[in-house]
């Protein structure tokens, strides 16, 4: 699949499309990004950051574990080199996560998880419940305990977007905002481009799908081709915390709720996880459920103020796992379905399709994400 120092075109510019630009244009590619909305104004905005494998990772997930830990493993050079690129932070934070067990039942679910997550060799570990208040104290009385992950980290998505925005645009990519794509042009059996929905037409050496949710929506490709990605809608609440005294400096997974804490003295509390398509509204019972689920854990927030309120819509596949490399259509390569993870898997992401388009390598970390998982048996001999 290798293009050379040719012309790619990338179809979304949340943080996946920008990080593949800016990887590409690094390598003298010459790049364009476009996006129907705002550059990462979809999932990218909506995120909370989190860097976490670790600590969710549960049973058939183990492919799953080797592509999350693999980018971990990239993230602290990544966010130096893009600072550095882009003059501009990330605040990536190492303080690590808690999964809090605020029950007896929540241990027990919690450490059955824990002997799965330690037989694959992951760093995380129980600790008491007076262990856990001791380094945050602000948890609730009572806690049972807690699983503490130190490599799971986060970073400021908002901040990532802005940082990857610039340093793809200083290496010479060109970003082109509020241009919907309406299909991907194909000719012998090949991407050749795209169409805009305006009808102009730009040629391309090879396409990049990475428009998150809405990557199903690009029209032009057989239904074989066509990656089954769907918007699973999250609603999230930011909480302001004094910045100079935070109620919580870790991560925080607490039963039905994650708890983020921001350098500027932000609390993200996120995300419900709904199957209502691209449904936008805020509902009083999805605020509800996530306010309750974080007093439970963290009782001091019932007195800070709210911030903002916002929904986003995750990339979700049909196995909620990545859609990463190439396909059917020689020229085309995908990079969507990231679901949860999309924050996470960035560099990882970005690195693979990088190397795909320019060099013909495929990482064996993403091979088993290839759309081809999907194509039935029947169709595939077809």
């Amino acid at each position: 699949m290798a293009i050379g120092k040719q012309r790619v075109v990338i179809i979304g510019a949340g943080v996946i499309g920008l990080a593949i630009a800016w990887r590409l244009a690094q390598r003298g590619a010459a790049v364009t990004v476009l996006d129907k909305g705002a550059a990462g104004a979809g999932a990218s905005h909506a995120a909370a950051g989190m860097l976490a494998i670790c600590a969710e990772a549960e049973p058939g997930e183990e492919t799953l574990v080797a592509l999350g830990r693999a980018s971990q493993a990239l993230w602290p050079d990544f966010a130096r080199e893009l600072e550095a690129a882009a003059g501009l932070p990330v605040d990536l934070r190492s303080e690590g996560t808690l999964m809090l067990a605020l029950t007896a039942d929540d241990q027990a679910r919690l450490q059955h998880r824990l002997a799965f997550q330690q037989s694959l060799g992951l760093p995380v570990a129980w600790i008491s419940g007076s262990e856990a208040r001791r380094r945050e104290p602000h948890l609730a009385p009572g806690l049972a305990g807690a699983v503490l992950s130190p490599d799971d980290h986060q970073v400021d998505n908002r901040k990532l977007v802005a940082a990857l925005r610039v340093a793809a645009a200083k290496s010479g990519a060109t970003i082109r905002e509020h241009e919907a794509v309406e299909r991907i042009l194909l000719a012998a059996g090949r991407a050749t481009g795209v169409a805009l929905a305006d009808g102009t037409q730009l040629a391309a050496d090879g396409v990049v799908l990475a428009a998150g949710a809405w990557s199903r929506q690009v029209g032009g490709l057989p239904p074989e081709a066509r990656p089954p990605v769907r918007p699973v809608k999250g609603q999230t609440i930011a909480l302001r915390m004094d910045p100079a005294a935070p109620l919580v400096t870790h991560v925080a997974w607490a039963p039905g709720a994650y708890l983020v804490p921001r350098r500027d003295g932000r609390l993200i509390v996120g995300a419900t996880v709904e199957e209502k398509g691209f449904d936008a509204t805020l509902t009083a019972g999805g605020t509800l459920a996530l306010l309750e689920a974080a007093w439970r854990a963290l009782p001091a927030i019932e007195e800070l103020p709210i911030d903002d309120m916002w929904v986003g819509h995750r990339p979700g596949s049909r196995d909620d796992a990545p859609i990463l490399g190439p396909g059917p259509i020689e020229g085309l390569a995908y990079a969507t379905g990231h679901y949860r993870n999309g924050i996470l898997l960035t560099p990882v992401s970005a690195d693979a399709i990088a190397r795909l388009l320019l060099d013909g390598a495929l990482d064996p970390v993403i091979a088993p994400f290839g759309i081809e998982r999907f194509v039935r048996p029947a169709m595939a001999a077809e």
